[in-house]
């Protein structure tokens, strides 16, 4: 399964922090290359990655030097394959956990991740007497981001490539596609310490994935449980007492997606033999979730949203409407399309 993209929206602008992140990844690889030109494919330079990846044995036996190789490890990647594809999943998921967070709590949570994926691979390492392998890689941050993704939009769906003996795309609910991604992680995992090759460097750290993911969905339900006053205690502070002009430190509450209030009216197009009626609806995956019916009495179509804030549109129709029966309902990108039948 290749994740193309997801289908839920942001509302805090362009995730420019994300395209940071990945942009650093980026330049870190090109240099390595510039080094090592091997890494196009795989990196045969063994002393740069005993020098920038994290080395279990060295992060507990001399912590002064280990740590900081932890962060300098996120960003290396062991060829152009490995780089790929962990970008791909940054930039399918991380953009809406930036829009969630905040870009200075974004950046803080994502290294937080990469360490706790690193400290629990470090730890299994050490214990299977792995521990002199350097490991690299974005993955156990990025696991932290699926961790975290999981938990705040469940209703989700993932715009996905699937390749077997044919290749086609299809929509997978985020409760089917990253739950199916952690249980691999889980398997291959065990399997590599306790299968047929125990304890045998399979050249992937699938506890470090293991770790960040669970990182990440622990600070996920974390998060959704502070009161608003906490989450946003800043900016709900400056805008009840603070002096005119502009704060660097503080900035907007970020609104829940479901708080948020259609930005415009339903529109009513009529056709010959048909009515449409366009309207903006937030807070849900697709159709399925949102109903629509028609009220006689008042001439109104009533749309109901049925996402994680349930909550009702009213669209007048022309009063020439009599009796219009809806026919299909339509969603893509935020917006709803419902055709009625004259």
């Amino acid at each position: 399964m290749f994740p193309i993209h997801d289908d839920t929206q942001r509302m805090h602008g362009r995730p420019y922090l994300n395209y940071g992140m990945i942009a650093a990844n980026v330049v870190v690889f090109i240099w390595q290359i510039s080094v090592d030109p091997s890494c196009i494919i795989g990196c045969q330079n063994e002393q740069l990655f005993f020098q920038y990846g994290s080395v279990p044995d060295i992060i507990f036996n001399d912590p002064v030097h280990g740590i900081p190789t932890i962060f300098t490890s996120m960003f290396m990647h062991g060829g152009i394959a490995h780089i790929f594809g962990n970008m791909i999943f940054l930039f399918v998921f991380g953009d809406n956990i930036e829009d969630r967070y905040g870009r200075i709590k974004y950046v803080l949570i994502y290294l937080a991740w990469g360490v706790a994926a690193a400290l629990l691979h470090s730890a299994i390492a050490v214990a299977t007497t792995e521990g002199n392998i350097p490991a690299v890689g974005a993955s156990g941050a990025i696991s932290g981001v699926l961790g975290a993704y999981l938990v705040m939009y469940p209703r989700a769906r993932i715009f996905t490539i699937i390749a077997a003996f044919f290749i086609t795309t299809v929509r997978i609910p985020v409760l089917i596609f990253i739950p199916f991604w952690f249980a691999m992680q889980v398997i291959f995992g065990l399997l590599g310490q306790f299968g047929p090759a125990g304890g045998a460097d399979t050249g992937v750290a699938y506890f470090a994935h293991i770790g960040g993911f669970v990182a990440g969905a622990a600070s996920g339900l974390a998060w959704r449980a502070l009161p608003d006053s906490i989450k946003y205690k800043g900016a709900i502070s400056a805008g009840a007492g603070a002096k005119p002009g502009w704060n660097p430190m503080t900035r907007k509450a970020r609104p829940r997606i479901e708080d948020v209030s259609p930005v415009s009216a339903p529109e009513v197009i009529e056709g010959p033999d048909y009515y449409e009626v366009i309207a903006e609806v937030r807070g849900v995956s697709d159709a399925s979730d949102i109903s629509a019916s028609y009220e006689a009495g008042s001439r109104q179509v009533r749309i109901v949203a049925n996402g994680s804030k349930k909550y009702e549109l009213l669209a007048k129709l022309p009063d020439t409407a009599t009796n219009p029966v809806v026919k299909y309902i339509q969603y893509l990108n935020g917006i709803a399309r419902i055709r009625l039948a004259k």
